[in-house]
């Protein structure tokens, strides 16, 4: 009986893999276990509301991720109150112009659901056999058991339950959790508050951090980049309110000066008449350019001549174009020599 263990050369292995697939693109992978955290108070429940009416309805995760696969979803909140889930769904569908009404979440009502018991691990088990969600959203850990999350095998055997449910339904689970307060100087994985064994169980996790008014999401993946500090806001709109994605602001561009501003500019520069030559070379224009802003700046008022070269009045007159001025001999004079 041959026990050896099969090998091959390195070079010899494949060159491509499975690509990673997306329940929400860049946020959630398709049937991934993870970890929705944060600090109390840093919308933790409304980035899992939003993920929620996403995936039900395809529109993008806060107006902003792609989602590549849509279905039920499958909701237990156990802090707020129904009354405050709905309004807060209700708004959030109306950001994202869906129909509220029609979407395809489903919200436990059971006032307690304890997953460190065999019974409340069956009656779950048996309700995400009867919804077939594609998404199972538990929000937060803390209300969901009595163990020790500080015991990583207590932990563990709440997670593997988790991680089972996924694998036989082919479900994804987001787990809401807290971090530990003020450890902002910590990596967001580690600020997790209890064993380590929560960071480690994520396929993709989701941190949210509040520092001031400015509130940031970074994401990790087990099989795709992360993103680090996307800056969220908490929009109203009404009495709706949801999180969004804050676009960065364009880079304002000035509008490139006119003929007539790079005249005033290079002529402001000097206290000295320039000649047409001179001026030319300071303002980059041909010298048809040159003289037509020389003309219109001098029947304003703005500038006169002499035979050293051309000079700004100071201070400016109101700018009112001037009636050109004979020369006598029935010609206006003009600047072009």
């Amino acid at each position: 009986m041959n026990t050896e263990l099969p090998v091959q050369r390195a070079s010899q292995l494949a060159s491509t893999g499975p690509q990673t697939q997306w329940l929400v693109e860049g946020l959630w992978a398709d049937q991934a276990v993870g970890i929705l955290g944060g600090e109390p108070k840093c919308c933790k429940s409304f980035l899992a509301l939003d993920v929620a009416v996403s995936v039900a309805s395809g529109a993008p995760c806060l107006r902003h991720f792609p989602v590549r696969r849509t279905g039920p979803v499958l909701l237990f909140p156990a802090e707020d109150s129904l009354a405050v889930v709905r309004q807060r769904l209700a708004g959030i569908a109306a950001a994202a112009q869906v129909a509220f009404e029609s979407l395809p979440v489903q919200v436990i009502t059971a006032p307690a659901l304890r997953l460190d018991t065999p019974a409340d691990r069956q009656r779950l088990w048996h309700t995400v056999q009867n919804h077939q969600p594609i998404l199972l959203i538990l929000d937060p850990l803390i209300r969901l058991h009595r163990v020790d999350e500080n015991d990583a095998t207590q932990i563990a055997t709440l997670l593997s339950y988790l991680r089972e449910l996924q694998r036989q339904f082919h479900l994804a689970v987001l787990l809401v959790h807290h971090a530990r307060k003020d450890s902002h100087a910590t990596r967001p994985g580690q600020a997790l508050r209890g064993s380590s064994e929560l960071h480690g169980w994520g396929d993709s996790n989701l941190y949210l951090r509040r520092k001031g008014s400015q509130l940031t999401l970074s994401t990790e993946h087990r099989a795709a980049p992360s993103q680090d500090q996307i800056p969220l806001q908490l929009a109203a709109s009404g009495s709706d309110l949801a999180l969004a994605v804050v676009e960065p602001r364009g880079v304002e561009v000035d509008a490139p000066a006119t003929p007539l501003e790079r005249v005033r500019q290079a002529l402001a520069q000097s206290q000295e008449p320039v000649p047409v030559h001179a001026l030319r070379k300071r303002c980059g224009i041909r010298t048809a350019t040159l003289c037509a802003a020389l003309n219109e700046l001098s029947q304003r008022g703005e500038v006169h001549r002499d035979p050293r070269g051309y000079q700004l009045k100071l201070p400016f007159p109101v700018s009112h174009p001037k009636a050109p001025q004979g020369n006598g001999n029935g010609k206006h004079a003009g600047f072009v020599q």
